[in-house]
C-alpha cells in the first residue's frame, strides 16, 4: 500500500488531480485515474483536463466508507 502524501482534508487543494486523489487514498497513479472514469465519480472536465472538487471528493469518501471498519 502506498502512504498517503496528506494528513488531513484541510490540507488539499481546492480540486484535485488522478495523482492527488491516489495519494490521499494510498492507491497507486493507475488507480486513481481509472477510479475517476467511474459513473458516479464526482469529476469535473476543464477543457482536456479532468479535475475532482474537494469537497465533492470529500462527500465521495464519506458515502462510500459508512458502515466500513
Amino acid at each position: 500500500m502506498i502512504t498517503p502524501e496528506y494528513k488531513s482534508y484541510d490540507e488539499l487543494p481546492l480540486f484535485l488531480s488522478a495523482k492527488m486523489v491516489a495519494q490521499v487514498l494510498g492507491v497507486s497513479p493507475s488507480s486513481g485515474y481509472e477510479l475517476m472514469h467511474e459513473p458516479d465519480f464526482p469529476v469535473l472536465k476543464v477543457g482536456s483536463r479532468i479535475v475532482v472538487p474537494k469537497e465533492q471528493f470529500i462527500r465521495w469518501v464519506q458515502e462510500h466508507t459508512k458502515g466500513s471498519t
